[in-house]
């Protein structure tokens, strides 16, 4: 049976550090805000956006809220960030997606300053990444390489296999990866033989949003399983891309759903809040 990786003791973990890093530069006089804008009032979202100011809170991270109505132009919500970049009180901005159909939102995301582009989306923190410059890690992927690590297992020269390539998710998991030196592969719905290069894996990241589509027979005896899907089953059960009863029965390590990657990614975007402080120096 696979030993459970436990995101939620670990994200507590980082946003005590958070926490203690907020208070030292309190101390100094510095006060670190988030603005928190959405757009309408889809119940997802309002529930992730709920989530994001209660560890605001946790961590000693004012937070700026900004609840719009769905009907708000693509051109007030440009004002509005662009009102932010020029705030010096205002240390990242967090747009929380999907933006009603009428706003583009590639011309929303790319209007944050990437200095206070705290979620890691924008063009120029996603080419830093690439290039191993510093700046802003997207949220949900850094969380996984803090879950591997903070667990004790080791990415070094280990066979690496990403299922999934989306922007948010699939290739920034494959750079960072790379960056701690792990040999690096990313599959996606076209891939042929997926089942033989999961196979491969010492390290799978599970990324393609298809409830419960992995199973036992994609995974190497052993490996850590790290499942980024989730989902809602025919009973309405959280689940996620890995069917983990199937998958838990041979993997090394797995993390569950709920309660694995999900705290992580609001335990780093805290992270990166503290952080937006040193980078705008």
């Amino acid at each position: 049976m696979a030993i459970l990786i436990d995101g939620k003791s670990i994200s507590t973990q980082i946003k005590d550090e958070v926490k203690e890093q907020v208070s030292e530069l309190s101390k100094k006089g510095i006060t670190v805000s988030l603005a928190v804008i959405q757009v309408g009032n889809d119940p997802a979202s309002s529930v992730y956006v709920r989530n994001k100011k209660k560890a605001c809170e946790y961590c000693g991270i004012k937070s700026l809220s900004y609840e719009l109505p769905e009907e708000t132009t693509e051109e007030e919500l440009l004002k509005l960030i662009r009102d932010l970049n020029e705030n010096k009180d205002c240390n990242g901005i967090l747009v929380q997606l999907p933006l009603p159909k009428h706003i583009n939102e590639d011309r929303i995301l790319d209007e944050i300053s990437p200095l206070k582009d705290v979620d890691g989306f924008h063009p120029v923190n996603v080419g830093c990444l690439s290039i191993g410059k510093p700046g802003f890690v997207s949220c949900t992927p850094a969380g996984v390489i803090e879950l591997i690590k903070r667990s004790g297992y080791t990415i070094e020269g280990k066979e690496c296999v990403v299922i999934g390539r989306s922007n948010i998710v699939g290739k920034p998991m494959a750079l960072l990866l790379l960056r701690e030196n792990g040999t690096v592969t990313v599959t996606h719905s076209r891939t042929q033989n997926l089942k033989e290069v999961a196979k491969r894996a010492d390290i799978l990241v599970v990324a393609i949003g298809k409830p419960k589509m992995i199973d036992a027979s994609y995974v190497k005896e052993g490996a850590v399983v790290i499942d980024v899907g989730i989902h809602r089953d025919s009973e309405n059960k959280l689940c996620g891309d890995v069917d983990f009863e199937s998958v838990e029965k041979i993997a090394g390590a797995i993390t569950p759903v709920p309660g694995g990657v999900g705290p992580m990614t609001i335990a780093m975007l805290m992270k990166n809040c503290a952080h937006s402080v040193e980078l705008q120096g």
